[in-house]
């Protein structure tokens, strides 16, 4: 589950207002792009000029709002101005979501951008803002992704915003899907990595705490994800914690799949698949507690040495597998695992069943430790929050396996000590348990 390096200021704003009509559909517009020196009142001047021609239905007639505030630069069709709050007290449309994403311009955004642009994500009625997140290298690349954007044409699309500070691209937002992180370099421990990318994530934390919505949902994919999702949210103190999230949703797609090969069925007959602990090799891909056709797995699948040695091993090791098959990490497979993460969120769990997220510990009901960020069966009502799955049964095996990762996340923790507010940081990680898509 890598993710580019694609961090974080300054940014080109596209604050676009909608007028009340909603038959507005940008296919009735025609975009060229122009070379122009042409700015908006109150913003400033840059090397980059990128703006455009439309001509367009007379329905919906674009009118000029107050100046925009700060330095941020209007960018292509996104610059235009329309009154959206008045479109929002239609019955055509929902209040806007504002989405930021780090590691906007890497492979995993590549594939997620588009998702969240069409509908896919949030629904066919649902107007999306979206606040690009990169680095000063990656700001060209930023730039055309958000012509990518443009040039696609999706109605729900309403603003579009890039850029390098987090301070100001995470200003408001309603989800913080937090991509981007450094890879693991040649020679660098696990212990490296946890200090450096800590250091992504406190900052990140930081910046959502003085400026995002106060009820903010975050999602941290970069790597190693749950160790950072604690660094984030132990720097972002007025958030709550329970807002905060590691994805270890690809873990649990990629077990379902498994599970449904081996039994011979479609994956949509497995439910209640857990992956518990740290996305690392010592997380447990939960066939005690998982379905297959409403009925254990293990009533179904009768080879339970299968179950406890090779299918948690090719769970842990498929990410590694697809590298040296397609010569790169699984970006599309992470992309869709974060949509689906998203949508467990926003629409209410299947009666009956759960899903995984790396969620924080405190007030669990299983007994694992507390303050550390661990993957656990989560129920949601589709209201953005969850709750945490009490039916659940364990045996003497999964619990020895959940332990282990237990104990690996009490490590990193230390290791992080001094990001946390915790004192000095102490590494003492016996062994590379890093997932081979972090390298």
């Amino acid at each position: 589950m890598a993710a580019a390096a694609e961090l974080v200021s300054p940014t080109v704003r596209a604050k676009q207002v909608f007028s009340p009509s909603p038959s507005f559909s940008r296919s009735s517009a025609r975009w060229t792009s122009l070379q122009r020196s042409v700015r908006l009142p109150g913003v400033a001047k840059s090397s980059t000029r990128i703006s455009c021609s439309v001509n367009q239905a007379p329905a919906p007639v674009a009118v000029q709002t107050e100046e925009p505030k700060g330095k941020n630069e209007c960018y292509g069709v996104f610059c235009l101005t329309y009154d959206l709050r008045a479109e929002e007290e239609t019955e055509s449309w929902k209040k806007l979501i504002s989405v930021a994403v780090s590691g906007a311009a890497g492979m995993i955004s590549n594939h997620l951008l588009f998702k969240l642009a069409s509908g896919e994500v949030f629904g066919p009625d649902q107007p999306v803002a979206l606040k690009l997140l990169g680095s000063e290298r990656s700001f060209q690349a930023l730039e055309g992704v958000a012509m990518e954007l443009e040039d696609s044409l999706f109605p729900l699309l309403r603003e579009v915003q890039i850029g390098i500070d987090p301070y100001e691209v995470f200003q408001d937002v309603d989800w913080a899907l937090l991509i981007g992180a450094k890879p693991r370099g040649p020679g660098m421990e696990r212990a490296d990595l946890l200090d450096l990318n800590g250091k992504i994530f406190a900052d990140q934390g930081k910046a959502l705490n003085a400026v995002a919505s106060r009820n903010v949902k975050v999602i941290v994919v970069g790597n190693p994800c749950n160790t950072n999702a604690l660094i984030c949210l132990k720097n972002a103190p007025n958030i709550p914690a329970k807002n905060f999230h590691a994805l270890t949703r690809l873990d649990e797609n990629r077990a379902k799949c498994q599970l449904a090969l081996k039994a011979g069925v479609f994956y949509d007959k497995v439910s209640n698949v857990t992956i518990w602990g740290n996305h690392s090799t010592t997380q447990v891909p939960d066939f005690l507690n998982a379905r297959i056709n409403g009925l254990p797995v293990k009533e179904v699948i009768k080879d339970h040495k299968w179950l406890e040695d090779e299918f948690t091993e090719i769970v842990q090791k498929r990410g590694g597998v697809l590298i040296k098959k397609w010569g790169r990490s699984s970006a599309a497979s992470t992309a869709v695992s974060i949509v689906d993460a998203i949508r467990s969120l926003v629409t209410p769990t299947p009666e009956g069943d759960w899903f995984s997220s790396g969620v924080y510990t405190d007030g669990n009901p299983y007994g694992i430790a507390e303050g550390i960020v661990f993957s656990m069966p989560c129920r949601s009502k589709g209201d953005g929050d969850y709750e945490l799955v009490k039916d659940v049964i364990f045996d003497d095996y999964l619990l020895k396996r959940i332990t282990k990762s237990e104990a690996e996340l009490l490590k990193e923790k230390r290791c992080v000590a001094h990001l946390i507010g915790e004192g000095i940081g102490v590494c003492d990680l016996p062994e590379d348990t890093m997932l081979p898509g972090e390298m």
